[in-house]
């Protein structure tokens, strides 16, 4: 079998070591004419990096970033919420790895080159378009070459041209009002020197984590200061390389000054500045078409809310091969992928609007909008853990759950 994959983003890659492991040959098509290190901090979720991990990457995934600890959600005063361990802090058999995603974008694409090999690896290669009839399917480039295979995975982003192609009338992605202005600055270590912090509510809110040790002690910290405005104002296309400028938000968080956290003084050494519109859309009623199916973004983007948007396209491509490998008609193979991925992620999906587990935030804020004595009083143990785990259950890390659950690589289903 021959799965031609279009997309050389993080899914895409994810899929074509899948599929190659699995014993599959996987031709990957990105249209950027070089793979570049873009955007800032992601965090790769402990159901993500059992897999990175089963694909023999744990080790160069958690050197180029950090293993996180902590999980910590504080009020606009700087005052705990809710905590907990993280990774194989909280008990999972796997870390959480907080790292910078382009340097986990060239990890997964350094390995695809020494598995895969360079002539598997089309770059300058945009998709225009597809046929498909009972034997296989075509795709077509922008340069008017064609190739044949017996699959066909769209990981191409948000702006899928194949979804574009399946679903004509779908217009823009979703915006929800929210501004992000994502960057990194270097940092003395906050909390744990491991934590994952976010701060605010759903209308200001601070996420701020570190993704890479420096040989001085320091950190190079990520973080995203997001703000709420006119959702009826213009927005620009998502763009992970577009600018932002910091005048646009600084006095939105001039006097969040923590006892562990200056972040005015983290906002002013920021190496450089970005501005992105949080946009996503609506779950789809059907991503397998014949031979050809949706993976990651391209099938169903998701608010950067949880930390999960990257994570899911490792579990789509995982789900995908050992469904290849195991059920010998592609179709079939396709619709068994789709069976149980796009449920999940559309529950995900709607969870992320509603602000997955940054509800604490919200219903602290609206309980206590002028700061407290005593969370407790406010908000009780028992119900911000019901707001975690509620979301774990959802995104498919719930810590015994995850641990318990049969491996998607196809040889290794009764471990």
């Amino acid at each position: 079998m021959r799965v031609l994959v279009a997309g050389g983003g993080i899914g895409g890659l994810a899929a074509a070591l899948s599929l190659h492991a699995a014993g599959i040959e996987a031709e990957v098509f990105e249209q950027a004419p070089e793979i570049r290190p873009l955007g800032v901090g992601i965090n790769v979720l402990p159901h993500a990096m059992r897999e990175l991990t089963e694909l023999g990457l744990e080790q160069r995934v958690a050197a180029a970033g950090i293993v996180t600890k902590e999980l910590a959600y504080a009020n606009r005063f700087g005052q705990m919420i809710w905590s907990e361990p993280r990774g194989r802090h909280a008990g999972y058999t796997w870390p959480q790895v907080s790292i910078h995603r382009g340097h986990l974008h060239l990890e997964l694409l350094a390995a695809a080159r020494e598995r895969i090999g360079d002539a598997h690896i089309h770059l300058d290669a945009r998709m225009a378009g597809f046929e498909q009839d009972a034997e296989g399917v075509t795709l077509r480039l922008g340069d008017g070459r064609s190739v044949r295979g017996d699959v066909l995975v769209a990981a191409d982003g948000i702006h899928s041209a194949a979804r574009a192609i399946l679903y004509p009338n779908e217009g823009l992605p979703i915006w929800n009002g929210a501004i992000l202005w994502r960057a990194t600055s270097i940092a003395a270590p906050f909390l744990t020197g491991a934590t994952m912090a976010v701060a605010g509510n759903r209308d200001d809110k601070f996420v701020v984590y570190p993704i890479k040790d420096l040989p001085d002690g320091r950190k190079l910290t990520n973080w995203i200061a997001e703000r709420r405005v006119d959702p009826d104002q213009e927005w620009k296309r998502e763009d992970w390389n577009r600018p932002g400028r910091i005048e646009d938000f600084e006095q939105t968080f001039a006097a969040w000054r923590f006892p562990w956290l200056d972040i005015p003084a983290l906002i002013r050494s920021a190496e450089s500045v970005y501005e992105f519109p949080m946009v996503d859309r609506d779950p789809l009623p059907r991503w397998t078409h014949g031979r050809v199916t949706l993976l990651g973004d391209a099938a169903h983007p998701l608010y950067p809310i949880g930390s999960n948007g990257a994570s899911q396209g490792i579990l789509d491509a995982r789900t995908l091969a050992l469904k290849l490998a195991t059920i010998e008609n592609p179709v079939a193979a396709l619709e068994a992928y789709e069976a149980i991925r796009r449920p999940a992620t559309a529950a995900l999906l709607e969870a992320t609007r509603g602000d997955g587990p940054d509800m604490v935030l919200d219903v602290a804020e609206a309980r206590a909008p002028d700061g407290f004595d005593d969370i407790e009083a406010v908000l009780p143990l028992a119900e911000r853990t019901e707001i975690a785990t509620h979301y774990k259950r959802l995104a498919g890390f719930e810590p015994a759950t995850l641990n318990a659950r049969p491996s998607l690589s196809p040889g290794r289903r009764a471990a």
